[in-house]
């Protein structure tokens, strides 16, 4: 029964809460030992808090999901563990992880994770059978998650990490990206059906995805440009010789590019888009410009110090 509670609490979407990390990173405080371990604790209970949610999502939603292709092959749907067990484990994990975050870590980090806890749950519990709220609250997670990243290393009030609000619109703006592919890629793979495994489903349309995915897939593209030429990164260098540095990380944008484009094409040519946490993996080329990405974004955080 452990296993099958383990397997409900969906460890390979644990890979959306790495945005934790992007406040250390971005802030280019990882030689410190207590930011790191801060940053690591955090991970763990928002990937614990973000497994309570799965669950209870799942226990709200055992009857439909049976009636689901792939989400029928679930622990509970399945009925490898009954829906009070799994009850009584998630919420069990929720009071370790809220304990331990307002002992061990920022009071500020601790808030917001009940922030996070509570609007998650309220949408699994009802608010994500309103249309386009639903994609919303989706993505409004996404922002909570990353403050929170900033918040819990947040330690030092003589020496405060300054958030961003490039990073934080940049962050919405994607989130609301990927949560409304997810929401295409289900009614198209459902077709006439969808409607009896996600209610909200009934109420889109995939023309008026198309044109949301195309909205939030500019506000990314334009978010992630000031950002990096308007942002903090701009200012870094200032006052220093080297003037043509104070915009090196505007350098990544190509690897943005290329990579929102290669993701709307998946979306609207191949139909994916369903599972962003597994297309991320297996889409070769995708993968590639993340690496790219990520490579481009450290050295030149490094050429920043």
């Amino acid at each position: 029964m452990f296993l099958a509670f383990l397997q409900s609490l969906r460890p390979k979407q644990w890979t959306k809460n790495l945005l934790i990390f992007a406040g250390i990173l971005f802030t280019r405080r990882w030689s410190e030992v207590e930011y790191v371990a801060n940053a690591i604790s955090g991970f763990v209970v928002f990937c614990a808090l973000s497994g309570v949610v799965y669950v209870v999502n799942d226990v709200m939603d055992v009857e439909q999901d049976r009636l689901h292709p792939k989400k029928q092959k679930r622990p509970i749907a399945a009925g490898r563990i009954s829906p009070a067990a799994a009850g009584a484990g998630a919420v069990t994990l929720a009071l370790i992880s809220l304990g331990a975050a307002f002992f061990y870590l920022p009071v500020n980090f601790a808030l917001l994770s009940i922030l996070y806890l509570g609007l998650v749950t309220a949408y699994s519990l009802k608010l994500k059978h309103a249309v386009v709220l639903d994609i919303l609250i989706l993505a409004v997670g996404f922002v909570i998650r990353a403050l929170a990243g900033i918040e819990v290393i947040q330690t030092d009030p003589s020496n405060p990490v300054e958030i961003t609000s490039y990073f934080l619109l940049t962050t919405l703006f994607l989130a609301l990206f990927l949560a409304t592919a997810k929401r295409r890629s289900e009614l198209v793979m459902m077709g006439d059906g969808a409607h009896s495994t996600r209610k909200v489903l009934r109420e889109y349309t995939r023309e008026y995805l198309d044109v949301l995915l195309t909205v939030a897939m500019a506000g990314t593209l334009f978010s992630y440009a000031l950002w990096t030429t308007q942002g903090k990164f701009s200012r870094v260098m200032e006052g220093m010789n080297s003037v043509g540095n104070t915009y090196l990380m505007v350098f990544s944008m190509p690897f943005v590019v290329y990579g929102m484009f290669r993701y709307l094409w998946l979306v609207m040519k191949k139909g994916e888009g369903g599972a962003p946490e597994t297309l991320l993996l297996e889409d070769i080329p995708l993968l590639a410009t993340v690496v790219l990405w990520m490579v481009t974004v450290v050295a030149v955080l490094l050429r920043l110090q």
